[in-house]
C-alpha cells in the first residue's frame, strides 16, 4: 500500500511540473494510504499513552498543507515517514520460538517404581521421594539422587560441560539431561516447576521480558519538536502574516530524515553482516553491539570447537611406543559408545593403525571398559576401575594423571595383563581464531570474560591459552545470567556469546546475546540476539567494528537531518521557499541519510 501511495505520489509531481490540472489530485491516495495510518498513531498516542510523538508533528503539517491546498506537500510527508516506518520494523523482526523448544525438552512420563511394581507414569504424578528407573538413552524426568546404578550423564543441557558426567550412588542428577550408559535408579527430590528445567524456562521468559524495546530517536525528541514547530509557526505567521510560511515551517519541520537515520544505517549494516556470515535479529541489537564494553565467552563449543580429540598419549612401559598404546587402547574401546573411547578409535583410525581383535567386551559406567586381546586382559579406565581389578599402578602414574587434570584434560588409564601401559588424554582443543579474537577485543577496549559450567582447573587452562584472565567456573545457568546481571549493575554493558541450551537465560540477561549459530542449539541461537552463521568467533571484532561504525553513522545521520530542517526553517521564515520546495529540500536531507547508508554497506570492517 505505501508502494500504490508512492506512485500517486510520483504522479503528483508530474502533473505538478507539467502544469495539467486535473480534477482529483493523485496525491490525495497518498495522503488517504500514508497518512491516515500515522494520524492513528499520533491520536492514539496522544489519547491512549498521553505522549507527544513525531507523528503528531507529521499530523499537523498534513493538515495544515491540505488546508492551504498543498497537497503533495501534505502526502510527500505521509510517504517519508510510512517509508522510515517499515524500514524500523523489518529491523525489528525477531523470532520467539526458543522457549517451546526449550519445554520440549522435558519429559512427559517417567518410569515409577512403587511397591516393586514399575509403571510409566505422567510426569505430573511424580512427587518428591518417589523412586524412578532410567534406562540408557532415556532423559532424566526430574531432579534426583541415585540410589543405586553406575552411568555418565550428560548435563551439558543444564551445566555446558562438554564431557559426560560419571555418576554413581548418592550423586544428584538434573531434570532434562541424559542417561548415556548404565540403567539407575533415582530418589525425586525436585518436580516439575521446581526442576532444573523449568527454572531454566523461567529465566529465559524473565529476561526476555525485561528486554524493553528502545524508542525511535524521533519520539523520543518529539517532545519539544512539536511545541518548537508550532511555537517558530505561529512567531513567523504573527509576524509576516502570511499563513504560507507558517505551514511550509510546519513541513520542513517534520522529521522524515530524523526518522530514516536509523533504520536505514541499520539495515545497511545488517545487510554487511549477514553477507559476512552474521545475523542480526534487530535494529536494536546492532545499536546496543556498539555500546558494549564487555564481552563474555562460554567455553564449550565457543572458544573450543565443542569436540574431544587425544591430546597427548604417555607410555609407562620401555620400549612401548605412544602408537603401542594408542593401538591398545583403541582395540579394547572399539565397541564403546563412550564420548573418550570414540575420540580414541578416531585417533587410531586417522593415523591408520589397524585395529586388533577385541573378545569378551565388558563395559562398566563410570569406571571403564574390559577385554580380551591377544589372550590377555585390557582395561581401559579410571585408576580406582584398574585397582579394583588387581592392576598396580606405574610410579610414573599419578604424577602424569595430576599434570593432565591441572591442564583440564580427562585421562584415561590403559593396562595389559596386571600392569599398567601408560596414560591417553584427551580434551576440547582451542579454535584457533580464539586468542586473536580476544586480542582484537582488548584492542577495541573491549573487556573479556569467561563463565562456563566446566571445572575450574579446566576452564583456567583454556582462558590462559585464550588470553584471559577473568575467570567464572562451574556455574549454572541461573549462576551465568547472576554474574552477567552483577557486572551490569557495576556498570558494564556486556555482550554473552555461547552455544548451548544452558547459555540461554545469560544469552537473554545480557545487554547483547550472540550465539554460534552453525553447531549452537537452536534455543541458544532463538535466545540470542545475534547468530554467528559459521560459528566463526573471528567475527566478534567485526562485528563490534561495525557496529561502532553504524551507530556514529546514526549520530552524523541525525545531525545532518536537524542541520538541514534548521536551515530550511530559517529559508521558509524568509519566504525562500514555499510548502512544496520544502517538501522537496528536507526529501533531499532523506536522500543523504540514504546515501551514507549504501556508503556503509559498502565499507570493509575485515583485514
Amino acid at each position: 500500500m505505501t508502494i500504490v501511495g508512492g506512485v500517486f505520489l510520483a504522479a503528483s509531481l508530474i502533473l505538478m511540473l507539467l502544469d495539467i490540472k486535473t480534477p482529483v489530485d493523485p496525491a490525495w491516495a497518498a495522503v488517504v494510504i500514508c497518512g491516515f495510518p500515522i494520524m492513528y498513531w499520533a491520536m492514539a498516542g496522544l489519547i491512549l499513552e498521553r505522549q507527544i510523538s513525531s507523528p503528531l508533528l507529521i499530523t499537523i503539517a498534513m493538515i495544515a498543507s491540505a488546508m492551504i491546498g498543498e497537497l503533495f506537500a501534505a502526502g510527500e510527508v505521509a510517504f517519508i515517514m510510512a517509508v522510515g516506518a517499515i524500514l524500523e520494523d523489518k529491523t525489528v523482526q525477531r523470532a520467539k520460538k526458543g522457549i517451546k523448544r526449550l519445554i520440549s525438552l522435558a519429559p512427559g512420563r517417567g518410569r515409577r517404581i512403587a511397591g516393586g511394581i514399575e509403571e510409566m507414569v505422567p510426569i505430573e504424578q511424580v512427587k518428591p521421594g518417589d523412586v524412578l528407573r532410567v534406562l540408557p538413552g532415556e532423559v532424566i524426568p526430574v531432579d534426583g539422587e541415585i540410589l543405586c546404578g553406575n552411568t555418565s550423564v550428560d548435563q551439558s543441557v543444564i551445566t555446558g560441560e562438554s564431557l559426560p558426567v560419571d555418576k554413581a550412588a548418592g550423586d544428584g542428577v538434573f531434570c532434562g539431561t541424559m542417561n548415556c550408559f548404565g540403567a539407575v535408579e533415582i530418589k525425586a527430590v525436585k518436580v516439575g516447576e521446581d526442576s532444573s528445567l523449568q527454572k531454566l524456562i523461567r529465566l529465559v521468559r524473565e529476561a526476555e521480558d525485561k528486554k524493553a524495546p528502545m524508542q525511535r530517536v524521533a519520539d523520543r525528541w518529539a517532545k519539544w519538536l512539536v511545541p518548537a514547530s508550532l511555537a517558530i509557526a505561529l512567531i513567523t505567521y504573527l509576524v509576516t502574516r502570511d499563513i504560507v510560511r507558517a505551514v511550509t515551517i510546519l513541513v520542513v519541520f517534520c522529521p522524515c530524515a530524523l526518522v530514516l537515520a536509523t533504520p536505514t544505517s541499520i539495515m545497511a549494516a545488517i545487510g554487511q553482516a549477514a553477507k559476512n556470515g552474521v545475523i542480526v535479529k534487530s535494529g536494536e541489537a546492532l545499536e546496543r553491539m556498539g555500546r558494549v564494553d564487555c564481552v563474555a565467552f562460554d567455553k564449550t563449543g565457543t572458544l573450543t570447537h565443542g569436540k574431544l580429540v587425544v591430546s597427548d598419549v604417555i607410555s609407562f612401559r620401555p620400549g612401548f611406543s605412544g602408537d603401542a598404546l594408542l593401538l591398545l587402547a583403541a582395540s579394547a574401546e572399539v565397541f564403546s559408545e563412550h564420548p573418550l573411547g570414540k575420540a580414541i578409535v578416531a585417533r587410531a583410525k586417522e593415523q591408520g593403525l589397524a585395529l586388533q581383535p577385541a573378545e569378551d567386551f565388558r563395559m562398566i559406567p563410570g569406571k571403564g571398559v574390559c577385554v580380551t586381546i591377544n589372550g590377555r586382559s585390557t582395561l581401559c579406565g579410571t585408576a580406582a576401575y584398574l585397582c579394583e581389578n588387581g592392576v598396580s599402578l606405574h610410579n610414573d602414574a599419578p604424577a602424569a594423571l595430576e599434570k593432565v587434570r591441572r591442564q583440564g584434560k580427562a585421562a584415561i588409564l590403559v593396562s595389559q595383563g596386571e600392569e599398567c601401559a601408560g596414560l591417553i588424554a584427551l580434551s576440547d582443543m582451542l579454535r584457533d581464531s580464539s586468542k586473536s579474537t580476544v586480542a582484537q577485543l582488548q584492542a577495541l577496549h573491549t573487556g573479556t570474560v569467561l563463565l562456563t559450567g566446566d571445572h575450574r582447573q579446566t576452564a583456567e587452562y583454556l582462558a590462559g591459552q585464550a588470553g584471559i584472565t577473568d575467570i567464572y567456573a562451574e556455574l549454572l545457568p541461573a549462576e551465568k545470567a547472576q554474574r552477567i546481571q552483577e557486572l551490569q549493575d557495576a556498570g558494564r554493558r556486556v555482550c554473552m556469546i555461547g552455544d548451548g541450551v544452558n547459555d540461554a537465560p545469560a544469552l537473554k540477561t545480557a545487554y547483547v546475546g550472540v550465539a554460534m549459530g552453525g553447531m549452537g542449539s537452536d534455543i541458544a541461537v532463538e535466545a540470542a540476539d545475534i547468530a554467528l552463521t559459521g560459528d566463526d568467533i573471528d567475527r566478534v571484532p567485526y562485528l563490534k567494528r561495525l557496529s561502532n561504525a553504524a551507530v556514529r553513522l546514526i549520530k552524523l545521520n541525525i545531525f545532518l537531518s536537524l542541520a538541514i530542517n534548521v536551515a530550511a526553517i530559517v529559508l521558509s521564515m524568509f519566504a525562500l521557499l514555499n510548502p512544496v520546495t520544502g517538501a522537496l529540500v528536507h526529501n533531499g536531507g532523506s536522500v543523504l541519510v540514504v546515501l551514507n547508508a549504501a556508503l556503509l554497506y559498502e565499507r570493509k570492517f575485515i583485514d
